[in-house]
């Protein structure tokens, strides 16, 4: 399993990268290799709000249909629109393959570094 050193990560397996006064967030490395093949992602528009430790989208994989909660509280700035067609980049790059960008960020869930996920995915196995 990969887990980047520069990002954050939530209790629910997303990601969070921070550039300047925005946010991009997807899913873990952890999170895609659980849901196997991912086939459908369900993303919010530009404008929309997230609300921190709300579900803002929904990936569905072979195996089942999952949420994806928001680490931040903020509006989407900008959506990842080549994951309609191409879901799988998900599975290939889960770390490139970001949801949204955020922005307006006010409030946000617990978040750990690397090393803090690493040992939370330990416990949950």
């Amino acid at each position: 399993m990969n887990f980047p050193k520069d990002l954050q990560y939530t209790r629910t397996h997303e990601w969070i990268r921070y550039q300047g006064d925005s946010a991009y967030i997807g899913i873990t490395d952890y999170a895609q290799d659980q849901l196997g093949d991912l086939v459908f992602v369900n993303l919010p528009e530009e404008g929309d709000e997230l609300m921190a430790g709300e579900p803002f989208a929904d990936v569905e994989s072979v195996k089942a249909v999952s949420d994806v909660n928001a680490p931040v509280t903020g509006v989407v700035e900008e959506v990842n629109e080549g994951l309609a067609d191409a879901p799988e980049a998900m599975n290939e790059d889960p770390y490139e393959a970001w949801f949204v960008k955020v922005g307006e960020i006010s409030a946000t869930v617990e978040l750990m570094d690397a090393e803090a996920y690493e040992a939370f995915i330990a416990e949950e196995e």
